[in-house]
């Protein structure tokens, strides 16, 4: 009999040192629960059945009941400050979890309290971007620039005409085509002419081969005549007959380049190149 108290006290003891479980918080309920649910809104516990809610009435979801004819219907109320407005369905922000209407759903209509603000750096940085994004537009929006007819960015919009029209030898490979517009001299019939030659080709073979598409008169081998020289469409400057187009195109300040302009003159022996390059390419 000794054996069996000793037994059943120990059993007692065993029970009261594993007091496992919580009691439900709801008022009318302590129903002591082994897997208690924690609310997210008020932090209380509860068990299965007033876990949700609207079931324990969390302090934190002011609901009210609204007669309504016959039945009853539930209403939201706004938690902004001094705002009485109610939604029939719940408007929870995702941010800060609580409820509002309509009108200060958003996180900067009720300043939420996890709304992140951009760092001053980084408001720097978004300015920055966006004035080089507008000035880049307006760039390329504005019209009549000066010099766009001998700028590098102008030629390549305008080789693709130069391609439409130009002429030269049709045996050339593409990959070696080099075209220009080639402004003639003050007696030729046309003021300029769009060609193309072979990168490979010298300054005195392009000047050659263009006198003979232009149909020009070309004494370049008589020692005492005026020479057809290449000159540079803005300094003027007539370019050297044994230099190699393809060496002058790889040049970091390139007086040519592809669907650029090339002026084409006669030249006394002693003359460096034409005085007034806008007799023969406009200004403007």
């Amino acid at each position: 009999m000794t054996f069996i108290l000793k037994a059943f006290s120990c059993a007692e003891l065993s029970m009261a040192e594993l007091d496992i479980g919580k009691h439900c918080e709801t008022a009318d309920c302590g129903q002591k629960d082994f897997l208690p649910f924690v609310c997210d809104s008020c932090s209380g516990v509860f068990c299965l059945e007033h876990r949700s809610r609207d079931s324990h009435a969390c302090p934190e979801v002011p609901v009210r009941k609204e007669v309504c004819g016959s039945g009853s219907r539930t209403s939201y109320a706004c938690t902004f400050e001094n705002c009485k407005g109610r939604e029939l369905l719940p408007v929870i922000c995702p941010q800060c979890q609580k409820h509002f209407c309509l009108a200060h759903r958003h996180q900067d209509d009720h300043k939420c309290e996890k709304l992140e603000t951009p760092k001053p750096r980084m408001v720097a940085t978004q300015e920055l971007v966006q004035k080089i994004v507008d000035s880049k537009k307006s760039v390329l929006m504005s019209k009549g620039r000066k010099g766009a007819k001998n700028s590098a960015t102008a030629a390549k919009v305008a080789l693709m005409k130069l391609k439409l029209h130009a002429s030269g030898d049709k045996g050339l490979p593409q990959t070696e085509r080099t075209y220009f517009q080639v402004f003639l001299p003050k007696e030729a019939a046309a003021s300029s002419q769009p060609m193309f030659f072979s990168s490979k080709w010298s300054v005195g073979k392009v000047v050659d081969f263009a006198a003979s598409q232009a149909s020009l008169k070309n004494n370049n081998n008589v020692l005492t005549a005026r020479k057809l020289r290449l000159c540079h469409p803005e300094t003027g400057e007539a370019l050297k007959m044994d230099a190699s187009l393809q060496s002058l195109l790889s040049l970091p300040d390139s007086p040519l380049f592809n669907g650029g302009n090339v002026i084409l003159e006669y030249l006394d022996n002693e003359s460096a190149g034409v005085d007034d390059v806008t007799a023969y390419i406009p200004s403007s």
